[in-house]
């Protein structure tokens, strides 16, 4: 399997952060959320970079930027974000936001004043209720799955990541998805960014999404298992300038499960002014 490796380096406020940026034209920003990284973006940045500029990177405790032994969490990630949208220079990219990147976006937005030209989220975590029992238990008791045995761990993680999927998940995905945690110091940081998870990151924001202007597609998975479909039009109901797409036969992990149809909701989305 070839390596997706970021070659750029930012020095944040929080930590290190690696990112990478592929294409010509107009900026676009793209956020993965938990427990992914820009690994999970591979089938889209080549497509994108055809028509735009991407902007790409892991979050702070995931894929290849730092994992400190702090605060990880939904908190901090806006800040982070809004530190990388002044060393881009970037003043009204658009920006594409997955799970937890999508949650980083609206709070970007929202609490940072942040401005984008145009807002994509993919299955985001923005509605309450959220969290799973996993989640629960990990936060009672989070030093005691850092303590776990390596091999237990791996097969952890590759189960819990495989349902995020319709499909099958094949080995060289599920290999790049695993491979930031298994270390002693990713195996630490797995656990740690779900002890983090809080709901009150969204609570903070939900009543703002009535006061969002910005044209907006929120795209949801039919299939996705971990956030329902219901949270996406509630979602939508929410936030008035948005459009609502579903893609069938895709998890939560649609940028895996469906990218081509993907893709096609973005440019489609984007259409009016760059196609």
């Amino acid at each position: 399997m070839k390596k997706f490796k970021l070659t750029k380096n930012f020095s944040s406020s929080f930590g290190n952060i690696s990112y990478d940026i592929q294409g010509e034209g107009p900026p676009i920003i793209l956020v993965h959320g938990t427990p992914w990284s820009s690994f999970n973006w591979r089938h889209i940045i080549p497509a994108l970079s055809q028509w735009f500029t991407v902007y790409y990177y892991d979050l702070l405790g995931y894929g290849q930027s730092e994992k400190p032994n702090g605060n990880v969490s939904l908190g901090i990630q806006d800040k982070i974000f809004s530190e990388l949208l002044d060393h881009w220079d970037l003043k009204n990219p658009i920006v594409i936001g997955h799970d937890f990147g999508g949650t980083t976006v609206l709070r970007t937005h929202l609490l940072r004043k942040r401005n984008f030209e145009k807002i994509i989220l993919v299955d985001p975590v923005a509605i309450a209720p959220w969290g799973s029992d996993f989640f629960s238990h990990v936060n009672k008791h989070e030093k005691v799955f850092q303590g776990i045995p390596e091999y237990i761990h791996k097969s952890m993680v590759s189960t819990y990541v495989q349902g995020a999927k319709y499909k099958a998940m094949d080995q060289e995905t599920l290999e790049g998805i695993v491979e930031p945690w298994q270390s002693p110091k990713g195996q630490s940081a797995f656990y740690r960014q779900i002890a983090q998870a809080d709901q009150k990151y969204t609570d903070e924001i939900e009543s703002l999404y009535s006061k969002i202007t910005q044209p907006v597609l929120i795209v949801w998975g039919e299939q996705d298992s971990w956030i329902p479909l219901e949270s996406g039009h509630k979602l939508h109901n929410k936030i008035k300038t948005s459009t609502f797409t579903s893609i069938p036969n895709a998890g939560h992990l649609v940028q895996e499960d469906q990218p081509t149809e993907l893709m096609s909701c973005i440019l489609k989305f984007l259409f009016d002014k760059y196609a």
